[in-house]
């Protein structure tokens, strides 16, 4: 069939369209500020708006971009606003929506260095940039026995290590006869909740993972580990894994790495450690002894898209000894041998994760280092930090909020003197009115506030508004 018709979009129309929407980007993060930061829409609000089958004949992009306007913006809840205190941040940059848009463009799988060599050599390259940024030891660098490796999201690094760490121990048997009874892992009470789903999802299950208690702040026990391990060991068990938080979701607890790392030695465990948030303050030197004992750890993680003013999704993976991980997530079907790989003289980062295919992620991070420098990331950080010790002064010399305690980092953690209800009601209030949004967790039974300081473009103004409405919205709860 001979017919010359085509439905793809023009050159000249993708450039004239391609144009409008950098700008619409660039009037979107000037103004982000002016819209309510939390969606005000209702379950089912934006679906109910939206045709209930596909368009049959194509429509302009100027009819998509209204119902963006008209639809889509209502129901999104702004990350990128300066009054984003919930959570932890997933903050963007100039630089990064550039590199995002160019591996958009370019349109690259990397999964095998002969799919485009320069995917993989720049992200080897950069990702030892980033080991030198973090004074990461030697054997985390490509020149060394491990390396490190973009992933999408620091719970599939968690994944990642854990696999790792199960063939280690099994010697590489669970491949061909499946996962060992008996095996057990170990975080706190703290540690996120994707090291549980991990645990189910490479079949170890949750009832072989072991919930190490905290102290006072909420970091794990190092003896209470030991205790169960040897426990563990005792009852004919297999400890093999245990995961150490720079910076845990709840309260930004940090873990006693190099204790921790002690025991593993000792009981021949694999330790890993997830710095997600917290590992980019590592740049700044005085903030470095977070990741003291990192030298005892096989993997550590942390999210670039978290703090380091990339956008989602970037997660920094290093392992200690890169031949584990290949070996445990090695397969060579016959139409993807070639060359390059039989060579050994390449990475192929297929072996490096679970994913086949994979993004030229590389890109946005190489565009982010280059543009602040490691100067310009570090001035950005400590500003975050002492805005977040400046809010937690305010809380602490208040008279009706309780600080919870010293924030390490960004995170403050606090409470009305009111009580859970109290709390949780004028959270709900000020999130509902739209002009900031945070977000809580329960330590200790008590509902505590979070305020996470770490948006690309918040600055004093707005953490001054946020404690102002706080108090006043308190004081209004207080007298109604």
């Amino acid at each position: 069939m001979n017919d010359k018709k085509s439905f793809h979009m023009p050159v000249s129309d993708f450039r004239e369209q391609g144009k409008k929407m950098v700008d619409w980007i660039a009037d979107y993060l000037e103004n982000v500020e002016n819209y309510p930061v939390l969606s005000q829409v209702k379950p089912g609000e934006i679906r109910a708006q939206l045709p209930a089958s596909a368009p049959t004949e194509g429509e302009s992009f100027d009819a998509m971009m209204k119902d963006v306007n008209k639809i889509i913006m209502p129901g999104i809840t702004h990350w990128q606003s300066p009054d984003f205190f919930a959570f932890f941040p997933s903050n963007n940059s100039a630089p990064s929506i550039l590199g995002e848009m160019l591996a958009s463009g370019l349109g690259v799988q990397g999964m095998l260095w002969a799919t485009s060599p320069a995917a993989t050599e720049l992200e080897t390259h950069v990702l030892d940039w980033v080991a030198d940024m973090l004074s990461l030891p030697a054997q985390f660098k490509s020149t060394g026995t491990g390396g490190g490796v973009i992933q999408d999201t620091a719970s599939t690094g968690t994944l990642t290590a854990i696999l790792a760490a199960r063939e280690k121990k099994n010697r590489f048997m669970s491949n061909d006869k499946g996962v060992k009874n008996g095996m057990v892992a170990y975080v706190s009470s703290q540690t996120h909740s994707s090291a549980e789903k991990a645990i189910k999802i490479v079949g170890i299950g949750k009832n072989n993972l072991r919930k190490i208690e905290v102290d006072e702040t909420f970091a794990m026990k190092p003896d209470a580990l030991e205790k169960q391990i040897k426990t563990d060991l005792d009852n004919g068990l297999v400890p093999f894994f245990v995961c150490a938080s720079v910076g845990t979701t709840s309260s930004n607890a940090i873990d006693p790495v190099f204790s921790i790392g002690e025991i593993c030695k000792k009981y021949d465990l694999w330790l890993h450690i997830d710095a997600a948030m917290a590992g980019t303050a590592a740049i700044c030197p005085e903030f470095r002894p977070l990741l003291n004992g990192i030298e005892l750890a096989d993997s550590f993680l942390f999210n670039p898209h978290k703090w380091m003013f990339t956008n989602f999704d970037c997660d920094c993976f290093f392992v200690a000894d890169r031949t584990i991980l290949i070996n445990t997530l090695s397969i060579l079907p016959e139409y993807l041998k070639n060359k390059a790989t039989e060579s050994g003289a390449v990475f192929d980062y297929r072996d490096w994760h679970v994913q086949l295919g994979r993004k030229f992620r590389a890109l946005k991070l190489w565009f982010v280092i280059r543009h602040y420098g490691v100067e310009g990331l570090q001035f950005h950080i400590r500003k975050h930090v002492e805005m977040a010790q400046t809010f937690a002064r305010w809380v602490d010399e208040s008279n009706d909020f309780i600080l919870l305690n010293q924030p390490p980092l960004n995170l403050v953690c606090f409470y009305h003197k009111n009580g859970n209800e109290f709390n949780k009601k004028l959270m709900d209030t000020i999130n509902q009115e739209g002009k900031l949004f945070f977000s809580h967790t329960v330590l200790d039974e008590r509902f505590v506030l979070r305020m996470c300081i770490g948006q690309t473009n918040t600055d004093w103004r707005h953490i001054e508004t946020a404690w102002t409405i706080i108090r006043e919205t308190a004081k209004k709860l207080s007298e109604s």
